[in-house]
């Protein structure tokens, strides 16, 4: 019973490992879709014509 535990050790430990892995590797683009048009609203009212009389 002993050998089985030691078997199932490192068994356990590749199958927390290919959970692991598969967790780092999960897609996560999904929110840098809102950043991005996030950003192409900053910069379209960045590049607007300032009106009004300030210089500097």
């Amino acid at each position: 019973m002993a050998a089985l535990a030691w078997l199932l050790i490192p068994l356990i430990a590749a199958i927390g490992a290919a959970v692991w892995a598969g967790w780092v590797a999960r897609d996560r683009t999904t929110g840098d879709i809102h950043e991005l048009a996030g950003y192409e609203k900053f910069r379209a009212a960045m590049e607007k014509p300032h009106s009004g009389s300030h210089t500097l």
